[in-house]
């Protein structure tokens, strides 16, 4: 009789959203609907959403659903009420989640509120995929030196950067002369000056391409996305910042270029759709079936680029500004930027204005060392500097607004 091994099953792959409720959340979620091996939800995390928040944690039997608002805990836990998913609420908590053994974590949690609970994630060592561009722009050298001390593997899910990270093909940069980053140039990048300043919040949430929440579509139409970007891959990629480019390229097909020393040139295609950067975090090293549209170039036509217009959009020229210039500037630069973006959607502050009040800020509170905030206190110490000096640069504007 011969012998057959019996093979154990794989136990499921246990897995975090932070940031469920979100754009990049919600499409992670849609892309576990189509993950052919079987998975665990340890925990899903939101800030406000309450009825989604809870909908997401029971269909999916998670461990524990935290909502940001400690003022929504009731009604969470109202919501969970006969399931066995814990609720908890609070900053600490969805830090607590974010520390709980998992094997891939979704960091999606928008802006500097996400530092805390995706370095606790990156601390257990295991794949975090990184849709957080905020923690490498505030705490580049902080959160890389985390990665690099437990191990874990940081996946980038911006599409840009996961890009970068396809075209580079595990060359650490060996022969890297420089990395381009595309732009789609966002709804208005026809518009003169004076028809920017009348651009309205609805106006602007309306991208030609992308799918994103309201923070990340604001920032593509004034280009300080894109900014941010050029900090985080200065991070990620370990170039210098004089390799780092923009171009702008408005069918969003080719999400980066890497050119390389022996001028090749490769990039990365695909429909502008986040649940593909999505699928390859989940799937890395391998790739796996999405459903997203397929690219037809025949039927698209042509692919277009052209420089950037830093005079009308100088959101870019900033953000680079603070890139060189080290120290704390990074942070201040996102804090002024989401303040700006706040006041332009609650209509308290016109379009140009954004990048006006981010510079403003800069040149107010900018410390011009050149180390960043050596620890997650440091840095959220500059935030709230920064929004303060940023919110009293404003109050008059707004007031002005309000008078007119």
């Amino acid at each position: 009789m011969k012998n057959h091994r019996v093979t154990k099953p794989s136990p499921p792959r246990r897995i975090t959203i932070l940031g469920s409720t979100g754009s990049i959340g919600r499409s992670t979620l849609d892309i576990l609907e189509n993950y052919n091996e079987p998975f665990e939800v340890v925990a899903l995390t939101g800030q406000a959403n309450v009825a989604l928040l809870a909908e997401q944690a029971i269909k999916l039997r998670a461990k524990v659903a935290v909502i940001g608002d400690e003022n929504m805990y009731t009604d969470l836990k109202a919501a969970l009420a006969g399931t066995s998913v814990e609720a908890a609420a609070g900053a600490a908590a969805i830090t607590d989640a974010a520390s709980r053994p998992v094997d891939w974590t979704m960091a999606a949690i928008v802006g500097a509120a996400g530092l805390r609970p995706t370095l606790e994630a990156v601390r257990q060592g295991r794949t975090v995929a990184l849709a957080n561009k905020e923690c490498l722009v505030c705490a580049g050298a902080l959160f890389m030196a985390e990665v690099a001390a437990s191990g874990a593997t940081l996946l980038p899910v911006d599409s840009e950067h996961s890009a970068v990270f396809q075209a580079l093909d595990n060359t650490a940069c060996v022969g890297v002369e420089k990395i381009v980053l595309t732009a789609s140039g966002g709804p208005f990048r026809n518009l003169t000056a004076l028809e920017l300043k009348s651009v309205t919040p609805q106006m602007a949430l309306r991208h030609p391409n992308w799918s994103m929440g309201p923070k990340i579509t604001i920032d593509s139409a004034t280009m300080m996305n894109k900014g941010l970007e050029i900090i985080e891959a200065f991070h990620l990629f370990h170039v210098e910042a004089h390799q780092l480019e923009v171009v702008v390229h408005p069918q969003s097909i080719v999400h980066a270029l890497v050119h390389y020393c022996d001028g090749s040139v490769l990039a990365q295609l695909s429909s502008p759709d986040m649940r593909t950067p999505i699928a390859l975090s989940l799937a890395w090293p391998s790739r796996m079936n999405t459903p997203v549209k397929r690219l037809d170039l025949t039927a698209i036509g042509g692919l277009t680029f052209e420089a950037p217009d830093e005079t009308r959009f100088p959101a870019l020229r900033i953000a680079r500004h603070a890139l060189l210039e080290g120290g704390s500037a990074p942070v201040i630069l996102n804090a002024a930027n989401e303040v700006a973006v706040a006041a332009f959607l609650d209509g308290m502050l016109d379009f140009n204005g954004i990048p006006a009040l981010v510079e403003k800020t800069l040149e107010r509170s900018s410390d011009g060392g050149d180390r960043e905030p050596e620890s997650v206190d440091a840095v959220l110490a500059a935030d709230t500097e920064a929004r303060r000096v940023a919110l009293e640069i404003l109050a008059p504007i707004t007031a002005a607004m309000a008078a007119a």
